[in-house]
């Protein structure tokens, strides 16, 4: 999990995902939309994929991919974005993390 951790840490919004993967796709585009740029890791671009993957799963995400970290909180994957996004509380924890201004 310290692999995570060091990945996500110092910045607003991170985003776990594979280019394949149509679901972290649409989160990213989700994100993007409010003008947020996240950092993105591309699990099947990096040399430690199979070390950040199982530390994502320890972590509770499953798939372990989308995995979104807003200002260092592990969010979790696509239905918890999403669900956040249909209560309104997606952009207040964007606003709140430093990864957009309104």
């Amino acid at each position: 999990m310290d692999v995570v951790t060091s990945m996500v840490a110092d910045r607003p919004v991170v985003i776990f995902s594979r280019t394949t993967c149509c679901m972290s796709h649409t989160i990213k585009t989700l994100i993007g939309g409010f003008g947020a740029n996240p950092t993105v890791y591309e699990l099947d671009e990096i040399p430690n994929e199979q070390q950040v993957e199982r530390a994502l799963q320890q972590m509770g995400c499953n798939p372990s991919v989308p995995a979104v970290f807003i200002g260092q909180k592990l969010i979790g994957g696509a239905n918890q974005v999403m669900s956040l996004q249909l209560r309104n509380q997606l952009a207040p924890l964007l606003i709140r993390a430093g990864a957009i201004w309104i």
